[in-house]
């Protein structure tokens, strides 16, 4: 029997996939969540490994309910990309977290508007960002 194809995992719209850390009160990055946030599992922390391409937008000429579908004589739909990327710690609203198993290892599935904070190594800062 041959091998079946290889599956993946595909992320949609502006969420975005997290391999989620152990409940505790200091991140792996070293940000010190507090008591409160740890014991009602409000926040909780994660490795960004997949992102969704962002929302759907229309053509800004082109006056529409539908901003998902294509545009006439364009061939590629457009998004506003989200803003984390693969490998980013993100911080985020736990109730919005939807779990889910994935060939034997959990993820979450986090709407980009759950999340409250990014940690990003190895680039310059912007102005609105705070250096750690």
């Amino acid at each position: 029997m041959p091998d079946s194809p290889r599956k993946r995992l595909i992320v949609v719209g502006d969420r975005v996939l997290i391999k989620p850390e152990a409940a505790e009160d200091r991140t792996r990055v070293g940000l010190y969540l507090p008591a409160t946030a740890v014991d009602n599992q409000a926040v909780q922390s994660g490795t960004v490994v997949a992102t969704g391409p962002g929302n759907p937008v229309g053509v800004p000429t082109e006056v529409s309910d539908e901003p998902w579908q294509q545009a006439q004589g364009s061939s590629e739909p457009r998004y506003v990309p989200v803003q984390a990327h693969l490998g980013d710690h993100a911080i985020f609203f736990r109730k919005a977290a939807v779990e889910i198993t994935f060939e034997d290892t959990k993820y979450l599935v986090v709407p980009q508007q759950a999340i409250l904070a990014l940690v990003r190594e190895g680039e310059e800062p912007d102005e609105d960002i705070l250096p750690i």
